[in-house]
């Protein structure tokens, strides 16, 4: 056989969306998996026996659950930006014509033991509780800023520049206090840290374009979310795959990687060898090409109802930024139901995630169970999180890092656009992309 000039291994979403990438370039692609099913850790299980199965519960799901075919519960929680990265990647590849997408109805923020609707708009900024009068003056004005901010154009940037001014200082020129910092750089910007605040503010600001374009798109949340759950954004990428020539094959064992000369020249599964010239992979199939990089603690809870003080939202984000809860890194709630055929009749799913910083993770994310109480049924998985060692520039071996903490897909976007660049040495570029017909109408 002729070499497959890629062949990806493994399948969370980010193998799937490249396998499919690099199919509508051109490339001759093989796809093997392990599983039996798409999408590795970023599968949604079904039915619900599955899920209890999967997290060694002894009993079944009692009567009240209703049918377990209802149920595809997605493993790792992530929304998409309305406006963000993966929705152009989904637009460029025309994988829209899979899914469909339901906006999520609500972005909430903890402060002092409560939740709020995070403000991302002037009006909802002056009508807010988070803060007093004059604050959100300062604060309007600060968004107003932001809005007209263009990097090509200094006549925006009122004295800010925008690749030395750091945003703590940015925020000091609009005299924003900390609880406005806390929700501005957590609920608006996404960041889990911190770390943001001393380097320069350029990233920021587009971050919190990106999420106020976003917003204005769908007009409840900046958030979308697939019906029958995440499943089907690896599916959707594998039928792309094959349109264009590229080969699926799960439940298909890897043995072994064969380098020669420290070069990827083939894998082998089941006695036969599928030779190719360069090799992606999630960090569980090249455990000497990668390094532990922390832990992931995700608690998926059964509800039957929906979230106390979000108004009924059949779906919701809730971020808990760190310094409300004196940690380093933030928690996360993400909440969905059976309006997007994920659950039975009446019932949500809140899935809780973090970073792991103690020997305790169960006790770090009380804070955000108690948002949710009563908790019908709680499945916990504490995960280890890798990143690769070798950039795959001799090797041509290109390994993907785990999913992280956030719940949403702009980091794993970035590990695709990274990766791409080291395959191909040119950049990911969404500007040059055949742009489709505009999202709304899959909505």
């Amino acid at each position: 056989n002729p070499p497959f000039l890629l062949v990806v291994v493994g399948g969370t979403g980010g193998e799937c969306i490249l396998s499919g990438i690099m199919s509508v370039n051109g490339k001759k692609v093989l796809h093997m998996d392990r599983n039996p099913y798409y999408g590795g850790e970023s599968s949604s299980i079904t039915p619900l026996e599955e899920l209890y199965k999967r997290f060694s519960l002894s009993d079944s799901p009692p009567e009240s659950m209703g049918r377990g075919r209802d149920w595809n519960v997605d493993l790792i929680p992530k929304f998409l930006m309305a406006n963000g990265q993966l929705v152009k990647m989904l637009l460029y590849t025309e994988v829209t014509r899979y899914l469909d997408f339901k906006v999520v109805e609500g972005s909430f923020v903890y402060k002092g033991g409560k939740i709020y609707k995070v403000p991302s708009t002037e009006t909802e900024a002056l009508a807010s509780n988070l803060m007093g009068m004059f604050e959100k003056r300062r604060f309007r004005k600060f968004l107003i800023f932001v809005a007209n901010f263009d990097e090509n154009d200094p006549k925006t940037f009122e004295g800010v520049d925008p690749k030395t001014t750091t945003m703590r200082d940015v925020y000091k020129k609009f005299d924003l206090g900390q609880d406005v910092i806390d929700f501005t750089g957590h609920a608006l910007a996404l960041y889990r840290t911190d770390e943001y605040l001393d380097v320069p503010c350029l990233e920021t600001i587009n971050r919190i374009k990106l999420y106020s374009e976003s917003l204005a798109r769908y007009g409840k949340s900046p958030y979308l979310y697939p019906l029958y759950g995440l499943g089907e954004l690896p599916q959707g990428f594998a039928r792309l795959s094959a349109i264009y020539g590229g080969t699926y094959m799960l439940n298909k064992p890897v043995d072994e990687i064969v380098m020669e000369g420290g070069k990827v020249v083939g894998v082998k599964s089941e006695g036969e060898v599928a030779r190719c010239k360069q090799l992606i992979c999630d960090p569980s199939y090249i455990s000497d090409r990668v390094r532990k990089a922390g832990q992931v603690i995700r608690v998926i809870c059964i509800l039957s109802h929906p979230i106390k003080n979000t108004n009924d939202a059949n779906s919701c984000q809730i971020i808990i930024p760190q310094n409300q809860v004196n940690r380093n890194s933030d928690i996360y709630v993400c909440m969905i139901s059976y309006a997007h055929n994920v659950a039975a009749q009446g019932k949500y799913i809140a899935i809780v995630s973090t970073t792991v910083e103690t020997a305790e993770p169960e006790t770090e994310i009380e804070p955000a169970l108690e948002l949710l109480e009563p908790i019908d049924q709680k499945f916990v998985a504490i995960s280890d999180l890798y990143e690769p060692t070798d950039d795959g520039t001799e090797s041509q071996v290109f390994a993907s890092r785990s999913y992280d903490a956030t719940t949403h897909f702009e980091t794993t976007c970035n590990d695709i656009k990274d990766i791409y660049k080291r395959m191909t040495g040119t950049d990911f570029d969404f500007e040059n992309m055949k742009h489709s017909a505009h999202f709304g109408k899959y909505l």
